[in-house]
């Protein structure tokens, strides 16, 4: 009785979007949590119930669906991309909509708000720089989050997160087909964070993350596109990828490889570990890769 009643009492969490990073933040905060995961497949419910989340099936495209998420929790984690097209993230639009006032709430965002930079070294006070739809979607629910935060008395968190690396989530298939990379010339700083890390990061800024404030969710790596592609490829003894300069690499590549291909960056990390108190369990794309040599 009395375990029944602690479980009753606990906060809620609401999450909407549960995949990969998502599965990794439920060990982290169900026992601290009643969590409740929005899902828009009604297949995933056995999965997530397993997992110790409370599964409800609404769609964020699809408004009507929502109003039952309305003050059902105050402690709200945003992992939910936008949809494919357009330069406003729909999808962020509808869910600010109904969103509670004096909550908390973690957002999930993209480092390529910056668009290119030209490899330079900054930190959060960088302005935003988007350069392809994609990135402007993500702007503009940065935007929209914020305007809702203000007018609600809310503390948001904004995660700025690159390519995210484990075990699992490696280029693997890219290198076995031999799909070629820039020229060192040519090539880019690009930035990571581990799987599990970025679970943490999360959870870590429900706690201790100031109002409004942006954080970089990355590790301490510094490396080129090439470099990582070479590092996994030795790991795994795959041949490293051939390089060409970009005039010919954009020609056998999609489109939207060709833009990460377009920018580079170094993103500093120090209010991480300064203000949310973040402790790497990967401190590099290195360190896991050499758990797996």
């Amino acid at each position: 009785m009395n375990n029944k009643v602690k479980k009753i009492g606990k906060p809620r969490l609401l999450m909407l979007g549960c995949g990969d990073v998502g599965m990794r933040m439920l060990p982290l905060v169900r026992e601290r949590f009643r969590v409740i995961v929005v899902t828009s497949k009604p297949e995933r419910c056995e999965e997530l119930r397993a997992a110790g989340a409370i599964p409800i099936v609404a769609d964020l495209d699809q408004p009507a669906s929502l109003g039952r998420l309305a003050r059902l929790a105050h402690t709200i984690v945003h992992l939910a991309p936008p949809q494919s097209a357009g330069e406003k993230d729909r999808r962020t639009r509808n869910l600010a909509a109904i969103l509670p006032d004096r909550a908390t709430l973690v957002y999930i965002s993209t480092t390529g708000v910056y668009g290119d930079c030209g490899g330079a070294s900054f930190d959060e006070t960088r302005a935003t720089r988007p350069t392809n739809a994609r990135a402007q979607r993500r702007v503009d629910a940065e935007s929209v989050l914020r305007a809702w935060a203000r007018r609600s008395g809310s503390r948001l968190a904004i995660l700025r997160v690159p390519g995210i690396y484990a075990k699992d989530r490696l280029p693997l298939e890219r290198l076995q087909k031999g799909t070629p990379a820039l020229s060192a010339e040519d090539d880019v700083y690009t930035n990571h964070i581990h799987a599990d890390d970025l679970a943490m990061i999360a959870v870590a800024a429900i706690d201790r993350a100031r109002p409004l404030r942006v954080y970089h969710a990355v590790d301490n790596s510094e490396m080129k596109m090439g470099e990582y592609f070479d590092a996994v490829a030795r790991t795994f003894n795959l041949p490293s990828p051939p390089r060409l300069p970009r005039s010919e690499l954009q020609q056998q590549v999609s489109p939207m490889m060709l833009s990460f291909m377009s920018e580079s960056r170094r993103l500093r990390n120090e209010r991480l570990h300064n203000e949310l108190g973040v402790r790497l369990r990967y401190q590099t794309v290195e360190a896991l890769l050499k758990t797996l040599s």
